[in-house]
C-alpha cells in the first residue's frame, strides 16, 4: 500500500484534526471535489452542493466502535442470553426472532422501536435479549439503541458503568464513534449514561432526525431496535416515529390490561404500524409459546 493510501486511511479513522460531527467518517470520497464548510455549532459538515454520491464503507465504521466486554454472570443474572441456551425462555426469543426477521422481510424493514402501554412491562428486558438473540446470527449487524431518555436502562441491565450520554451524539456535540460501542462482531450498542430533563424536545428536534438516520446510513445494519418509552406515558413514541418502521407492543401478563393495549392502538393508529404484541411474564401455558418471566 503506498503512502497516499495510508494517508486516506489516517484520514478515514479520524486521525486528522477536524470538527467532530454525526461521525468521523465521511460518506466517500468525491470524484468532483464539492464546496465543504463546518457548522461550526455542532460541526457537522456541510457540502454546498448536496452530499457526495460515492459510498461509504459501513464495515469501517463499524469495525472502528471501541469493543466492549460483558459479564456473563451479569447477563444471566438479569435474565440475560448471549448465548444458545436450552433455557425455555432463550428458546422463545429465538422464535420471535424468527417470526420478527420473516416479518421484516416481508415488508422491506428494519428499523423497529421497543415498546410498552405503561411503565414496568419489561420492554427493555425483551428489547436487550431479541437483540443479543438477533446478533448471534454470523455475518449479521443488529443495533441496539436507548431512546428512553428520561429512563435509560439498558446499561444497567448489560453491565455497562462508563456509558456516555447519548444526548452527546443526538445533538451532534459527538460522532457515532465515540457513543456507540460494539459486542462482539455483530452487535452495536447505542446506551445512554445519563438522563435526559428534556427528553420530549431533543426527540422531536431535527439533530436527533439527521443522527437517526445516520446510525443505518453508517452503520447499514440489518436490524435497529429501539428502545423507546411506554407509549402512553407521552408522545415520545410519536416523535421518532417517522425514524422507525414499526413498533413491538411489550405487555405485562400479570397487569397490562385490554384496554391499554386498545389504547395504544389509537395513539399509533395511521402513525406508526403495530408489528406485534409480545407477551411478558405469561403464565403456563402460554409461558411455553412466547413467556419470558422477567422485568
Amino acid at each position: 500500500m503506498g503512502s497516499s493510501d495510508k494517508k486516506s486511511d489516517r484520514d478515514a479513522a479520524g486521525e486528522v484534526g477536524r470538527p467532530t460531527g454525526v461521525s468521523l467518517f465521511r460518506r466517500g470520497t468525491v470524484s468532483a471535489n464539492p464546496t465543504v464548510t463546518y457548522d461550526l455549532a455542532t460541526g457537522r459538515e456541510i457540502f454546498a452542493h448536496g452530499l457526495p454520491s460515492l459510498a461509504l464503507n459501513p464495515v469501517k465504521v463499524w469495525e472502528s466502535l471501541a469493543m466492549v466486554r460483558l459479564s456473563p454472570e451479569h447477563l444471566l443474572g438479569n435474565g440475560l442470553f448471549p448465548m444458545t441456551s436450552d433455557n425455555r425462555a432463550a428458546a422463545a426469543f429465538d422464535h420471535l426472532r424468527s417470526r420478527l426477521l420473516h416479518g421484516l422481510t416481508q415488508k422491506n424493514w428494519r428499523r423497529i422501536a421497543i415498546s410498552s402501554p405503561t411503565h414496568g412491562c419489561g420492554k427493555s428486558f425483551v428489547a436487550t435479549n431479541l437483540a443479543l438473540t438477533l446478533a448471534r446470527r454470523p455475518d449479521s449487524r443488529t443495533v441496539l439503541l436507548d431512546l428512553d431518555l428520561r429512563r435509560p436502562r439498558l446499561a444497567s441491565i448489560l453491565g455497562i458503568s462508563d456509558a456516555p450520554p447519548l444526548a452527546d451524539y443526538l445533538s451532534g456535540e459527538q460522532p457515532l464513534e465515540a457513543i456507540f460501542r460494539r459486542f462482539g462482531r455483530t452487535l452495536a450498542l447505542g446506551v445512554n449514561g445519563a438522563p435526559v430533563p428534556m427528553a420530549a424536545e431533543m426527540l422531536h428536534s431535527p439533530e436527533t432526525a439527521e443522527a437517526l438516520t445516520a446510525i443505518t446510513e453508517l452503520l447499514d445494519p440489518e436490524v435497529v431496535l429501539v428502545d423507546l418509552p411506554p407509549v402512553l406515558a407521552g408522545d415520545d413514541v410519536l416523535a421518532v416515529a417517522s425514524q422507525v418502521d414499526a413498533v413491538l407492543l411489550v405487555t405485562d401478563g400479570t397487569r397490562t390490561r385490554p384496554e391499554e393495549i386498545r389504547a395504544c392502538e389509537r395513539v399509533l393508529e395511521g402513525r406508526l404500524p403495530l408489528l406485534g404484541v409480545v407477551l411478558n411474564r405469561a403464565e403456563e401455558p402460554a409461558a411455553q409459546q412466547y413467556g419470558y418471566g422477567r422485568n
